[in-house]
């Protein structure tokens, strides 16, 4: 098969197929489910890969609202990462289901080349990125242990090839004190609100010693119940970001001070939770990475410059855990929000509109089109298999 055909097909295959991916980005849009909850999302991307004859394994790692779909027999296996999970109260505002649309379309373009390009295609549903972790517990339990690449494109307010993120780890504190009648006995009581409030005053005077790169962002989830009862307990909720993982841990230490420092002023006893793996920094694939560059370009999008992309982190995202293991890339494709970006209600509102109709068009094209790029290339389709040998060799 000539090298042109390939790309061809699978632009054909997508575009053939535009208005059941536009439709099923509607779907999942317009039924938006939380972290582990997105069981009628994760039936509907594997649905039309089930009609295509892909083998459908349910459930993989335990996870419920996960699943792996797999076509081709070749010895390069690539994973197509879908999300589809959506955020509290503001839905798809991070436009996940463009992401699981726009995958779907790529795993059903690959199949119509699989066998002449010695391809095996696996589509693999991730839920839980905005909470939970899902792609790190999927990587933990085995399910990208044979895969020599992974891609998934995220939409956002511009075309970002090499895109980066912060590593990322959440934690919930807990306070116990004493509840106590706040005017008769106050003398009684441990105040567990008291605990947060100094904690939160060490974190804002942490903040000037911050090193670059380092955020910390946080919610109060129990302050207490009734203004006349000194609370016994009391909790919040802090995510710690940082450029990389060992500035993370770094700044997770002087977190944890200030968490205990609260404790400690006030009486309280505290327990500190993790309720998701953390999130490692993107590590984008650079091979990878310049072909989606160029296959952007090819469809009339200006990605952001190189030089400019470490300047331009989009957040946090367990898909960085699975670059850290194997080569893989995240890009973001732009979706005409005016002016809002993902994680505001008028982003989650134009997921559904005519510009993010097209980036699930042209998204399953580049990364489709990127693919056939890696099983053509022997040099590269050689580097990333021996990888998956050299993982199991270890």
């Amino acid at each position: 098969m000539p090298p042109h055909t390939a790309l061809d097909r699978v632009e054909d295959a997508v575009r053939r197929r535009g208005v059941d991916l536009v439709e099923l980005s509607h779907a999942i849009h317009a039924e938006p489910e939380l972290a582990f909850a997105e069981h009628r999302s994760c039936a509907k991307t594997q649905a039309l890969v089930a009609e295509r004859g892909f083998e459908v394994t349910a459930a993989p790692g335990g996870l419920d609202t996960a699943f792996r779909a797999d076509f081709g027999s070749g010895g390069l296996v690539v994973g197509v990462c879908a999300e589809y999970d959506a955020l509290p109260e503001i839905g798809h505002a991070c436009g996940h289901n463009i992401i699981a649309a726009l995958a779907v379309g790529a795993a059903l373009a690959l199949a119509e080349v699989a066998d002449e390009l010695g391809l095996t295609v696996a589509l693999v549903g991730t839920p839980a990125e905005e909470a939970g972790g899902g792609k790190a517990l999927l990587l933990e339990a085995g399910t990208f242990d044979d895969v020599a690449a992974a891609v998934m494109l995220h939409p956002g307010p511009t075309d970002i090839a090499a895109a980066r993120s912060l590593a990322l780890s959440e934690v919930t504190v807990d306070y116990r004190g004493t509840e106590s009648h706040a005017a008769v006995a106050p003398h009684l009581g441990v105040n567990a609100a008291d605990a947060v409030t100094v904690a939160q005053v060490a974190i804002g005077v942490l903040r000037q010693q911050l090193a670059p790169g380092q955020l910390v962002h946080g919610i109060v989830t129990n302050g207490g119940q009734a203004v006349n009862v000194i609370p016994g307990h009391a909790a919040v909720q802090y995510a710690m970001r940082a450029v990389e993982l060992d500035s993370l841990r770094e700044l997770e230490g002087r977190m944890f001070a200030c968490f205990a420092a609260g404790a400690l002023a006030t009486g309280c006893e505290y327990e500190i939770d993790t309720p998701s793996p953390a999130y490692a920094e993107l590590r984008p694939d650079r091979w990878l990475a310049e072909i989606c560059r160029e296959e952007m370009r090819r469809l009339g999008r200006e990605p952001v410059a190189p030089e400019f992309e470490t300047a331009l982190p989009i957040g946090s995202t367990d898909m960085g855990n699975v670059t850290q293991v194997l080569p893989g890339i995240h890009p973001v494709i732009g979706v005409d929000a005016g002016g809002a970006t993902v994680h505001q209600r008028a982003f989650a509102t134009a997921a559904a509109g005519p510009s993010a109709d097209r980036a699930v068009i042209e998204g399953a094209v580049m990364l489709a089109r990127t693919v056939v790029h890696l099983a053509q290339d022997g040099t590269e389709r050689d580097r990333v298999i021996a990888g998956v040998e050299r993982r199991a060799a270890t």
